[in-house]
């Protein structure tokens, strides 16, 4: 059975354009794998503390170790705990400004840790969470894809590098972009992100073989 890990940032709530397309995604996940397990983290709802001078040994840095370690470290086991046993990550990735949301980025540096999700070798970095993929639902007010304004966008390639440094080289991006050109760019916008939904749903049948 294939293990979901899905993780949403947007912070518009019941408007939110990632958070809908998730929604529609998960339910024909489970239509056509009925017992598809999903571990799901609204990062909005419930942010995670960013990492600080008090905590930064706790995500593995060399640091003071202070009364907030523990918990911070505690917290980065359950978090890389929950990558580690999902087959895919769906990853819900507004843009804003240009980049991820904070609360995302706070996710990953929880993650991303030495001696856990990758290892520093003599070649360079090696990503320890293999064998996975990545869905990433990004949504842009504009266009960043093509033309002038791939050189601003610091979200997609970020995601990327971040994904790849821990092993995850298999990504799909279902991106929904000019949202922000009017209703007719918006609704084409929409019914391409959604005509793409079916494409990405491939079951891991592996845990039962």
């Amino acid at each position: 059975m294939t293990n979901l890990l899905v993780l949403r940032s947007s912070a518009t709530g019941a408007q939110s354009v990632s958070n809908g397309l998730i929604d529609e995604l998960l339910s024909q996940w489970r239509a056509r794998e009925p017992g598809v397990r999903v571990v799901n983290r609204d990062l909005d709802r419930e942010p995670l503390p960013y990492v600080t001078q008090a905590n930064l040994a706790g995500i593995g840095r060399v640091a003071p170790e202070t009364q907030a370690t523990a918990e911070t470290r505690a917290l980065s086991d359950l978090l890389i705990g929950e990558a580690e046993a999902a087959d895919v990550l769906v990853i819900g990735a507004p843009m804003y400004n240009f980049g991820l949301p904070s609360t995302l980025k706070s996710w990953f540096d929880y993650a991303l840790r030495a001696g856990r999700t990758f290892n520093y070798t003599a070649a360079g970095p090696e990503g320890l969470l293999r064998n996975k993929r990545a869905i990433v639902v990004s949504v842009r007010a504009g266009l960043y894809s093509e033309g002038a304004g791939v050189a601003n966008d610091h979200q997609e390639p970020h995601l990327r590098t971040l994904l790849s440094f821990v092993g995850i080289d298999d990504v799909e991006f279902v991106r929904v972009e000019k949202l922000a050109y009017g209703d007719e760019a918006r609704a084409e916008a929409l019914a391409a992100a959604r005509a793409q939904l079916p494409e990405v749903i491939r079951p891991s049948f592996a845990a039962a073989a």
